[in-house]
């Protein structure tokens, strides 16, 4: 008979030393648990281990004997009674929430629900006794941990510029890579991926999740996938798609490499919600371990889950040991493999309490005070579909936020609406408004125009209304308030006027996008003009839909986009610690000056008359020996004649035009400068 120590309540999950494993689940409810030990291919159970020790709702124990590579799950036992919350079910194999690293996949069968399925009305009230053990991931004990990544770029965030994508859809139609690496981190870490990004000049690259996730039943029944990966099944875990046949150290390498090449690594994580869904979802992990503490419950009736995120449960980070869970995975993610920062999906969710949202959460004093966690690029998206969910503004100094008010706001300006150019001015200058208080920076909005969720740039300029068709709900799924224009044509088009306006259209978005103070986050592929034939709700498509299309790029719009990153990299009047005021610096300059279409300064009646679509904007160098840099804007449909602003001295230089009429040429002050229709020109001041 084996041999069953003790062992010790921490570390949590399963921990190897020079004599065997310490294992340590959390359940505060649990009357016993028991740990099941398998073969290497996670088939065959070949031990039952009683765990007798539970110490302040942990239980644990300590084989000798057992090693690295051993896989496990966990059955606990405990009360069934779902009107109370809890669903115990010991007939149902749980996969740890601390599992580094996963055997065998998820195979959907009625077995992997804790109820009787088709028991009628009340069907998740029964208790189901079929054991789920075939159909369910295990975990395994890392054979050996990574490489721990080095050379942390370490950018400051004026000068971030982030570049969002997808490990599989960056690399899975990319023609240099090999067949056998496309789709996985290894494919990250090749030269060829290397140089690109290099190339266009990005800081940081946001991985869309990479955490183990579950293929929900209703796609794979209806032959889908759910590519996008917000379906969490494991938080310390790396989805096996991704890895290649290094293992999680591929991981390491490749933002050890990214790092060598001075781009930042950042996650977007789901810690508000998992795969488990709601009181009909299957029992997987969290649920059978101990539904009651880590999901949030409706008060008045714990059977069912309280929905805030629009998947089906919420987790509950009111728990301690639930918000532990939490930090132990980022701080995992950032010591073992070196990331920078994290997105937090649907980041009011953590944030909130019984009463409602509230930043000063533990949730987030928790992260800011870690001293590892604390020094991270961290990013809320400041909204779930609870009350009061839409938060922008919201999250405490530290944290930076989605701006999803820019990409409205800009989209809607250059579509041509009116009354838009003093909310165009004020998201253009960082957005004060929302950020300007509580000492936060203007790199508190992360200002983005596209995103993986929605158009991609070349489908908003092609597209007037969504065309969702592929994903099987006929058409009602996604966004329908898009603000897209598609110029005059819906689709794909021959007509060279229509495909000319819609470069010039993308050109525009991108400049604004790279010009604006905050942080700019581009779609990755929107810089080659990557097309989902009008899909803006992609999560169910991992095939040609998603992946970008590397043979279709635009190679003038990639060097136009790394010429507008090295301009805002080289010219730090476009990229300001500070918000824009009006102040005047040490040189007697005002930091930023909202010029007429004719050179005057703005006045009140211009700023909210509705019919006006131009504007030139004046900012003025943080360092010394820089030039000034000025921006004509011109949304409407005709030529207008701008003019340069007489007070100043200096003459002008043009450094982009999306128009393509005045670059490279000089201009002096209080000269008139025609501005094409639905274009902008950057002009360096010159002495």
């Amino acid at each position: 008979m084996r041999r069953v120590d003790a062992g010790a309540p921490y570390p949590l999950g399963a921990t190897p030393d020079d004599t065997g494993v310490n294992f340590a689940l959390f359940s505060d409810n649990a009357e016993g648990v028991t740990l099941c030990l398998f073969d290497a291919k996670g088939q065959q159970e070949i031990e039952r281990v009683a765990v007798r020790e539970c110490t302040n709702g942990i239980w644990h124990c300590h084989l000798p004997g057992v090693g690295r590579g051993q896989v496990y799950g966990w059955r606990v036992h405990g009360p069934w009674l779902p009107r109370e919350g809890y669903r115990f079910n010991e007939n149902k194999l749980l996969l740890d929430p601390y599992a580094r690293e996963l055997v065998g996949e998820l195979v959907w069968d009625d077995a992997l629900y804790g109820y009787t399925i088709g028991a009628g009305e009340d069907a998740d009230l029964v208790k189901d006794a079929r054991d789920s053990a075939p159909f369910v991931p295990k975990a395994r004990i890392h054979p050996r941990m990574p490489l721990v990544a080095t050379h942390h770029p370490h950018n400051s965030w004026p000068k971030t510029v982030i570049y969002e994508a997808h490990v599989r859809g960056l690399t899975m139609r990319h023609p240099l890579l090999g067949e056998d690496v496309r789709g996985t981190f290894a494919a990250l870490s090749t030269p060829a991926m290397i140089a690109y990004l290099v190339r266009i000049g990005i800081t940081a690259i946001e991985f869309m999740p990479v955490h183990a996730f579950a293929q929900d039943r209703h796609l794979v029944d209806r032959g889908l996938a759910n590519y996008w990966g917000y379906n969490t099944l494991a938080f310390f875990a790396p989805e096996p798609r991704y890895l290649d046949g290094s293992g999680v150290e591929d991981i390491a390498i490749a933002v050890d490499r990214l790092h060598q090449a001075g781009i930042e690594v950042i996650l977007d994580v789901v810690y508000n919600h998992t795969c488990e869904g709601n009181h009909l979802g299957p029992t997987l992990s969290w649920r059978g371990i101990d539904n009651a503490a880590y999901y949030r419950l409706l008060p008045d009736d714990r059977r069912y889950y309280d929905n805030l995120t629009g998947c089906g449960n919420a987790v509950n980070t009111d728990h301690p040991r639930v918000l532990q869970m939490i930090l132990d995975s980022l701080r995992m993610w950032t010591t073992i493999y070196g990331i920078d920062g994290f997105r937090f999906d649907l980041a009011t969710t953590l944030g909130r309490r019984a009463g409602g949202f509230d930043p000063s959460h533990a949730f987030f004093n928790a992260i800011l005070q870690d001293p590892v966690l604390g020094r991270s690029k961290l990013i809320a998206e400041p909204w779930d579909i609870g009350p009061g969910g839409y938060q922008l503004g919201a999250f405490p100094p530290g944290f930076s936020e989605w701006n999803g008010d820019y990409r409205d706001v800009i989209r809607d300006f250059w579509v041509g609406e009116e009354g838009k150019l003093g909310a165009f001015a004020t998201r253009f200058a960082a957005s004060s408004d929302l950020f300007g208080e509580g000492h936060k920076r203007p790199w508190s909005s992360v200002n983005f125009v596209t995103a993986h969720d929605g158009f991609t740039l070349d489908d908003l300029v092609s597209y007037n209304e969504k065309h969702n068709e592929a994903n099987g709900e006929d058409n009602r799924d996604g966004h329908d308030d898009n603000r897209s224009w598609n110029c005059g044509v819906e689709g794909e088009t021959d007509d060279p006027a229509v495909l000319a306006l819609r470069k010039q259209q993308k050109r525009n978005l991108l400049a604004t996008l790279l010009l604006s103070q905050g942080v700019p986050m581009l779609l990755g592929g929107d810089e080659l003009g990557n097309s989902q034939g009008g899909n803006n709700n992609a999560y169910c498509q991992d095939n040609e839909i998603s992946w970008i299309d590397w043979h279709r790029q635009d190679p003038e719009l990639v060097a136009f986009v790394s010429k507008l990153i090295t301009l805002r990299r080289r010219r730090s009047a476009l990229s300001r610690p500070e918000f824009l005021t009006g102040a005047r610096n040490i040189r007697g300059q005002p930091d930023v000056i909202w010029y007429a279409a004719d050179g005057r300064r703005m006045t009140p009646e211009e700023w909210n008359t509705p019919h006006v679509r131009c504007l030139t904007v004046m900012l003025s160098p943080v360092l010394p020996n820089e030039p000034a840099v000025m921006v004509m804007f011109n949304a409407s449909h005709l030529d207008v004649e701008f003019r340069l602003p007489a007070q100043r001295t200096e003459s002008w230089v043009g450094v982009v035009d999306t128009a393509g009429n005045h670059e490279g040429a000089s201009v002096a002050p209080g000269s008139p400068v025609t501005v094409a229709a639905r274009s902008l020109v950057v002009w360096d001041s010159k002495p």
